[in-house]
C-alpha cells in the first residue's frame, strides 16, 4: 500500500547532516519527497512510497544521524499523491 507522511522533527537536528542523511536513506528505501530545515530549528519532510518503506524512513528520523538528539517526531499521514519523481533537499 502506498502512503504519504508529512513529518516535523524537533531537537538537535540542524548542522549535523540530518537532511543529507535523510535523502540518502530515502534513496535506499525507494521513497520520494523532500526534506528541509525550518527557521525555528526543526527539520520538515514529506515522504511518499510504499508504507513499509516510509515507516523505515520514519524510524531513521526518530533516531537521526550521529550527533542528532531527536526530542519529538510529529507525523501527519495523508493520501498518496505520486507527486514526486525523486527525493530532494529543499532550501528556503
Amino acid at each position: 500500500m502506498k502512503a504519504r507522511a508529512h513529518v516535523i522533527v524537533s531537537g538537535r537536528v540542524q548542522g549535523i547532516f540530518f537532511r543529507a542523511n535523510t535523502r540518502e536513506k530515502a534513496n535506499e528505501c525507494g521513497v520520494t519527497g523532500w526534506v528541509r530545515n525550518t527557521a525555528d530549528g526543526k527539520v520538515e519532510a514529506v515522504f511518499e512510497g510504499e508504507k513499509d518503506d516510509v515507516e523505515k524512513l520514519l524510524r531513521f528520523c526518530r533516531k537521526g544521524p550521529p550527533g542528532a538528539v531527536v526530542t519529538e517526531v510529529k507525523i501527519r499521514w495523508g493520501d498518496f499523491r505520486n507527486e514526486f519523481k525523486d527525493f530532494g533537499i529543499r532550501y528556503v
